[in-house]
């Protein structure tokens, strides 16, 4: 480092202390946020830092400088982690007998609230759903729509509540449902659901899950407005509030864990988790299961409308029984806050 010049020995330094911020946000996943709150937020900060790991790299290569294994390492070791946030390729998917399709879609109450001034929202997702054809669909924040049309699901599982307005998830199905099921969350309007459902000669249970919201606006230039006008004790509220949000995510998050534990079947699993692919909650309820767009997704995945920031926060995870056949996130479908996301599956004894 004596070698160095004044203005990369600061670089140098900056590049230690986000080093120590990789490595550090590398163990979140394994630390339960309720022991850890405030640094669970890093976990939605990792693709920024890893994206800040390769600049450095790149700074110090072009001047063949041996500082670049810092962040070499940390990118060599933070590998898997990449590809939970960029896919460069996906595999070629060619239809085949056996092959069913899975989407899974925050539909934002249908537009029930007006907060798009398209007053089609109900028929343009219900086309959409038309178009792709899936065999199963997983809806979260459903709410009756006169327009929605769903009857090319002859089975079906809703579960609302509330007095005026009544939401809920929704699971429709081209296959007979045999089971339900409600699956409640503590202090908490989010709940889970599942449905076992009879494909062939085997029976699968499909959950579909809605996790408690961090409540951040999707528009960048508004979240710099508010932190611009609010003082130091208002910052440190929102980090407490997404803390909290992190700890009753752990709790939901454990409660499908322990559900799922009891069950026999090859397990789908759909839904709006509201946190990053590198967090405790996401490993948790992944298990062993596979995360569809890890297998055969491409690019970044994004799920939620958040400006300059392509955030993946809804997923299918399938059974290691079920090939992942094709992955596909639609972002330019824009009838709600949320991107719906569809996974094609095959049955890996049929093949």
């Amino acid at each position: 480092m004596k070698n160095l010049s004044l203005f990369n020995k600061i670089m140098f330094v900056c590049n230690i202390v986000l080093a120590c911020c990789t490595f550090m946000a590398y163990l979140l996943p394994f630390m339960a946020p309720k022991l850890f709150p405030f640094l669970s937020v890093f976990t939605l900060c990792l693709p920024l830092i890893l994206v800040l790991n390769l600049l450095f790299f790149c700074y110090w290569v072009v001047q063949f400088k041996r500082q670049m294994l810092l962040s070499g390492i940390a990118l060599l070791i933070g590998i898997t982690f990449i590809n939970k946030f960029y896919k460069f390729s996906a595999p070629d998917y060619t239809p085949a007998d056996g092959d069913f399709s899975v989407m899974s879609y925050n539909v934002r109450l249908f537009n029930k609230f007006e907060w798009s001034e398209k007053e089609t929202v109900p028929i343009e997702i219900s086309d959409f759903v038309k178009e792709k054809k899936p065999a199963l669909l997983c809806i979260q924040e459903f709410s009756n729509a006169r327009d929605f049309d769903y009857s090319a699901f002859p089975h079906r599982f809703i579960f609302s509540n509330g007095k005026k307005i009544k939401t809920g998830q929704a699971i429709f199905s081209k296959f007979k449902i045999i089971n339900t099921g409600n699956i409640e969350f503590p202090d908490s309007n989010n709940n889970a659901i599942f449905a076992d459902i009879i494909k062939g000669k085997d029976t699968i249970r499909v959950y579909n899950m809605h996790l408690q919201s961090i409540k951040i606006s999707p528009d960048v230039h508004d979240i710099s407005e508010d932190i611009n006008e609010i003082d130091k004790k208002k910052s440190e509220m929102m980090f407490r509030r997404i803390g909290k949000a992190f700890r009753k995510q752990q709790l939901q998050a454990e409660i499908i864990m322990k559900h799922k534990q009891n069950c026999k079947y090859p397990i789908i699993i759909c839904g709006d988790m509201n946190n990053s692919a590198f967090s405790y909650v996401y490993r948790n309820i992944k298990g062993d299961l596979n995360d569809c767009f890890v297998e055969a997704g491409k690019g970044f995945g994004k799920t939620y409308d958040f400006n300059y920031y392509p955030a993946r926060i809804d997923y299918v995870f399938a059974d290691e029984k079920f090939e992942v056949k094709m992955f596909s996130s639609y972002p330019e479908i824009v009838d709600s806050d949320h991107f719906p996301v569809m996974a094609v599956l095959s049955d890996k004894k049929q093949q």
